[in-house]
């Protein structure tokens, strides 16, 4: 599909011809057509498949989580207290990184996101243009046929009775009023689109769905944001409640994430069955409701500087027949203008209607040519398949990582909670057991210094200590009350 002379073309893109080469399985595990029918049954089952895919996998994930924390609970009750600081740094920094990737992929997601609402806002607006364009043609088709019905044809019907004396020019009104109708039947048959207003209507639901379901991701990506921000601020903090509620809501974001996982394969896998060949599909559709002929579909999906235009014809065929008509009443102008000069505003009347009509009918081959409406389709498959695709294939991704990253967070967070409570309950039972011992070897105080009591009766060599009771009189006092006896 080219646009010649425009420079603007369409080709499906590598990635949706390898999206469009996976096979598709219904539920009944049989293979599918790869054929964009969204209204086969098999094709849709197609669809299911993914669907039940995702919604089987999140049960097992969910499964296997409740069989970890399981494990990890009568472990703990099992334990020992003794854990290394080695452990608790390498789960610590599991963690962390498991988050600082998850916030990655949230990078990614935002990127996906932006990219997706792009390409749908191009879909639109190029809807838009075209709604546009072919409201133009319509209305300027019936505001030409009521000009040449109301301000020609009837004016030129009502001029015959003036002209009943001269009957050779009473002819030529009449020649001039069938080319006139002729004109109008032709300006009538013009209008090649019966479905008015559906591609506004269209371009309005795209924009609304797309609105919602951008709002829906940037919700979800912040949610992830705050997760991962509660992730490292608890640990930072050690905080158990903290930790709490990052799991919790983790736990929930893994289920966000397994569902978006699996709509966004389904849109994506439906987005490349349509992309890879959109002209197969919009043929069918157009012609199974009649929105407008084969011929006329072909000239602006394929168009060219060798295709013929379905409306050459019929535009031709009226500039021969408006250029008949101003003919006829430039003659009428000059022949009539001294025997009949009443009827001389009227014919000027006329003259500047049909002048009126010629430019109309100058605008109206312009409209109608095929490089304004196809520029209008090949930008909104531009915006549809390529920027479109990439952008799901990014939240796909995102999608996918998340609820890896997220596993990991979820299993290893309240392992590394535990170990830190272990350890700090074995270091504060150690630190309080050296506290009781300094404290009970504080309360014994050492004994006091030996007095010697000395006997009249014996030698030095036969001084014998005496043990000494321990009082708490002062020590002045105390000596005082002591006597030591002198030798003789």
């Amino acid at each position: 599909m080219a646009l010649a002379g425009t420079g603007t073309n369409y080709s499906a893109p590598w990635w949706v011809a390898w999206l469009h080469d996976v096979p598709r399985v219904n539920l009944r595990f049989r293979s599918v057509p790869g054929r964009f029918e969204p209204r086969n049954d098999g094709y849709l089952q197609s669809f299911l498949f993914i669907l039940g895919v995702a919604a089987v996998s999140l049960a097992l994930n969910l499964l296997l989580l409740f069989v970890h924390y399981t494990r990890l609970c009568c472990c703990q009750r099992g334990g020992n207290g003794n854990v290394k600081r080695s452990s608790v740094c390498c789960s610590t920094w599991c963690v962390v990184l498991a988050t600082l990737l998850c916030s990655t992929a949230i990078g990614i997601g935002f990127y996906g996101n932006s990219e997706t609402n792009g390409g749908l806002k191009k879909v639109t607006t190029n809807f838009m243009d075209a709604n546009s364009t072919l409201h133009s043609i319509n209305t300027l088709v019936e505001k030409t046929g009521n000009n040449l019905k109301g301000k020609v044809a009837s004016p030129l019907e009502k001029l015959q009775d003036s002209y009943s004396r001269w009957p050779e020019f009473q002819q030529v009104v009449r020649r001039g009023f069938v080319k006139a109708e002729g004109l109008r039947q032709l300006f009538q048959a013009l209008p090649f689109w019966t479905a008015n207003g559906q591609l506004a209507y269209i371009a309005e639901t795209l924009a609304s769905v797309e609105f919602y379901r951008w709002l829906a991701y940037l919700i979800l990506l912040v949610v992830n944001t705050l997760i991962c921000l509660l992730v490292l601020l608890g640990l930072s903090k050690q905080s158990r409640c903290l930790l709490l509620i990052a799991l919790l809501a983790g736990v929930l974001m893994l289920i966000v994430c397994w569902a978006s996982l699996g709509l966004d394969v389904v849109l994506v896998v439906g987005m490349s069955d349509f992309c890879i060949a959109p002209d197969n599909y919009i043929s069918n559709l157009t012609l199974e409701y009649g929105i407008m002929g084969k011929d006329v579909l072909n000239y602006y999906i394929h168009c060219s500087i060798v295709s013929r235009s379905p409306f050459q014809k019929r535009l031709t065929g009226g500039l021969r027949l408006l250029s008949d008509v101003q003919s006829i009443i430039l003659e009428l102008i000059v022949f009539t203008a001294e025997d009949i000069p009443n009827t001389e505003a009227q014919l000027l009347n006329i003259q500047q209607m049909l002048n009126s009509t010629e430019v109309s009918l100058h605008q109206l081959t312009a409209l109608v040519n095929c490089r304004g409406l196809h520029k209008d389709y090949v930008g909104a498959m531009h915006g549809l398949c390529w920027e479109g695709t990439v952008g799901m294939l990014f939240l796909t991704l995102f999608s996918l990582a998340s609820t890896i990253l997220l596993n990991i967070v979820i299993c290893i967070t309240p392992k590394t909670w535990c170990d830190f409570y272990r350890r700090n309950s074995h270091y504060e039972d150690v630190e309080e057991d050296e506290i009781c011992r300094t404290a009970c070897g504080n309360t014994r105080r050492p004994p006091l210094p030996s007095f010697y009591s000395y006997s009249s009766f014996g030698s030095q060599t036969s001084i014998q200590p005496t043990s000494q009771s321990i009082t708490n009189a002062p020590v002045s006092e105390y000596m005082r009350a002591v006597s030591i006896p002198s030798h003789t």
